[in-house]
């Protein structure tokens, strides 16, 4: 896809979460912009998307798109999720709602766990977020990014939210969880896809509208 300058009546992104966790997350990814950060619950959208899709990507434009028909602010949504390998990459789409709806962040820890145990002595593992900026039912740009590591034997860590304190990333020796929110901004599948979503819309205030 290729690049697309966006503009912008008003320097605000409203991302399609309810997640506080997710939500700050985004804000310091995209601290330097100059952009003014809202969720869905900022601009009122208090309806559930249903992510039917296929794939992170799928997911993350369906979501885009849906929302971004409500409210004249581009909106910028994610799918992430955790693949581990020796699962067959399960949960993957379904990290949010692997262990039912309404399960809690360390119930779906424990079925993982659990269910890992069984499968022999591999744990690696990869954190994946698929992005799609859209506009007023426009869709604009779409990127992805990932991170390696591996699953440890029992949660650390009291930071992040979700799998964040199972996940091991190898380069800096501790869990996502036992992460400084600085550490994993540099680092994790979100700040690379935001990385590259940020070159793509080139954030120079040099905005252009999109096209109709």
């Amino acid at each position: 896809m290729g690049v697309f300058v966006v503009a912008f009546d008003s320097p605000t992104v409203v991302i399609a979460t309810r997640n506080p966790g997710k939500l700050r997350e985004f804000a310091g990814l995209l601290e330097s912009s100059g952009l003014t950060i809202r969720g869905l619950r900022d601009v009122g959208l208090e309806w559930e998307f249903e992510e039917t899709g296929s794939s992170f990507a799928e997911n993350a434009r369906l979501k885009a798109l849906a929302y971004s028909r409500h409210t004249d602010d581009p909106v910028l949504a994610d799918d992430s999720g955790l693949e581990v390998f020796a699962l067959d990459r399960r949960p993957g789409i379904y990290s949010a709602r692997y262990a039912g709806h309404g399960a809690t962040d360390g119930q779906r820890i424990q079925k993982l766990l659990d269910e890992l145990s069984s499968h022999g002595s591999d744990r690696s593992a990869r954190f994946v977020c698929a992005l799609a900026l859209a506009r007023r039912g426009d869709l604009l740009i779409e990127t992805e990014g990932e991170c390696g590591g591996t699953i440890a034997c029992a949660p650390s860590g009291s930071n992040g939210f979700g799998y964040d304190p199972i996940f091991f990333f190898p380069d800096l020796g501790r869990t996502y969880a036992e992460l400084s929110e600085e550490e994993k901004n540099r680092v994790s599948h979100r700040a690379r896809a935001v990385a590259a979503m940020r070159e793509q819309m080139s954030l120079n205030r040099r905005w252009q509208s999109p096209s109709k």
